[in-house]
């Protein structure tokens, strides 16, 4: 009778929305490993960049940008679709890495708002449970792209070529996932010329907002999102603490010098619609 209470109680831990997610590890894809340093095409992400300054809403009270899922016109659907269409055409392995590297974000983000999109309307991304798997939320599993043959889900993007290939801990304020927790969705596209500006603002715009990064009598508060991938930010609380100095700004950053350990960390899984 134990044993069965036990059972039921791991198995209502994983099936609730709020449960803790657990973060895939960054394991390579080999296939995506080649790139063309002498390239010199440029993808073309207007109708993208198009979308985003149409939706996203930057000037929300709560700091937190917001996308107008329910706003979005049945033509501004069809072009998204025609985006994405047209990045599954795209020979990446002939591009040069920083090409890749806007590439690959732009698709993610582009796949989770279709998909969001597609669902509409939902309160929490967990609500869209297309991942395959008897335990599986989401929709980070799902075959949801294919590209130069090899079929792609949320999940393979960011934890089988962005995170192994560019060992860029900032790719994680450049990926959304439709949740208020998540750091903003870029109101525009990304950009290689552009990108490495792009990631440092998305770094300092959310760690210095409470949801990434908050001090309260001296007990630093972190998003989850540190402690599911604290590998790819210094593997420990030191580690951590060092990158989040690194992009404090004000009273935060004189907070943090005086730190020495992680207390706790939160998620919040709502929408991130207005």
């Amino acid at each position: 009778m134990t044993q069965l209470v036990c059972l039921f109680s791991v198995l209502l831990a994983l099936l609730l929305p709020g449960r803790s997610y657990a973060a895939p590890k960054a394991e390579q894809w080999a296939f995506w490993d080649a790139s063309n340093p002498q390239s010199t095409i440029r993808v073309d992400h207007n109708r993208w960049d198009r979308f985003l300054a149409s939706y996203v809403v930057t000037t929300h009270p709560s700091g937190i940008n917001r996308v107008r899922y329910a706003e979005v016109t049945p033509k501004d659907k069809k072009a998204l679709m025609a985006y994405l269409h047209d990045l599954q055409s795209v020979k990446v392995r002939e591009l040069h890495r920083a090409e890749q590297k806007a590439y690959w974000i732009n698709l993610y983000n582009a796949l989770t708002v279709h998909v969001i999109l597609d669902h509409f309307p939902v309160s929490s991304i967990m609500e869209v449970k297309i991942s395959p798997g008897l335990f599986s939320s989401g929709p980070w599993g799902a075959k949801l792209a294919t590209v130069e043959g090899q079929q792609l889900s949320l999940d393979d993007i960011e934890h089988r070529i962005l995170r192994p290939l560019w060992k860029d801990p900032r790719v994680h304020y450049s990926v959304n996932c439709a949740s208020l927790g998540c750091p903003n969705l870029m109101p525009r596209a990304l950009t290689a010329e552009h990108a490495e500006q792009s990631l440092d603002e998305a770094a300092r715009a959310y760690i210095n907002h409470p949801r990434g990064v908050k001090v309260k009598d001296g007990k630093v508060v972190v998003s989850s999102i540190y402690i599911w991938f604290q590998e790819d930010f210094g593997g420990n609380d030191a580690g951590l603490l060092n990158h989040l100095r690194r992009y404090a700004q004000g009273v935060l950053k004189g907070q943090l010098e005086q730190a020495r350990s992680i207390s706790d960390h939160t998620y919040d899984w709502d929408i991130n619609r207005p």
